[in-house]
């Protein structure tokens, strides 16, 4: 592997708005998926190893250069300076709500967190952290699931990633009695 394919995935990787998958990358740069994955492992941990203040990280199902974590603070305050875009407890909650049901309803959103969330999740969509994603056959509501842009801002690469508390929410069951309620 040559310095231009590592240049090359350097220039990509600096441009890019989202998480790229290495398969996409390693068509980018004509060399073979296994060889570009190795390459962009050893790049991830040179950085690490240099300390610089990025890293090369997998999340949200591909490659993406981000900020390092022990500037967080720096950053946060350069990024936000001057705005307020962090979210609201209600659209964090509706936002763990979705995550760990999904795909669910309004309705049952809402009989989780026992208020309405009509505009906690219109909010929530147009920040692209959730997506309508289909409909029920019994009463067509919407029904509502995250995004990749959730996964990537989370640093996770799939909802498996997610922390075990879905034992703790109730059942379908339970949500199925509250929706029929609601009708």
């Amino acid at each position: 592997m040559s310095d231009v394919q590592r240049g090359a995935l350097e220039a990509i990787l600096m441009v890019a708005p989202e998480p790229i998958p290495a398969d996409r990358l390693a068509a980018s740069i004509d060399l073979p998926e296994a060889d570009t994955d190795s390459l962009l492992r050893a790049m991830a941990r040179a950085y690490t190893e240099e300390q610089r203040g990025f890293e090369l990280r997998e999340a949200g199902g591909g490659w993406r250069f981000y900020s390092h974590p022990r500037y967080s603070e720096i950053v946060a305050g350069f990024i936000t300076s001057g705005q307020s875009s962090r979210l609201s407890v209600q659209a964090l909650e509706t936002l763990a709500v979705i995550a760990y049901r999904q795909p669910c309803t309004r309705a049952q959103i809402a009989s989780i967190r026992g208020v309405e969330v009509d505009s906690v999740v219109r909010t929530l969509v147009t920040r692209g952290l959730v997506e309508q994603v289909g409909t029920t056959a019994a009463t067509g509501a919407s029904l509502y699931a995250t995004t990749p842009l959730f996964l990537e801002k989370m640093g996770m690469n799939s909802l498996d990633d997610l922390a075990p508390l879905a034992p703790y929410l109730p059942d379908d069951a339970d949500l199925d009695e509250v929706e029929k309620e609601l009708r």
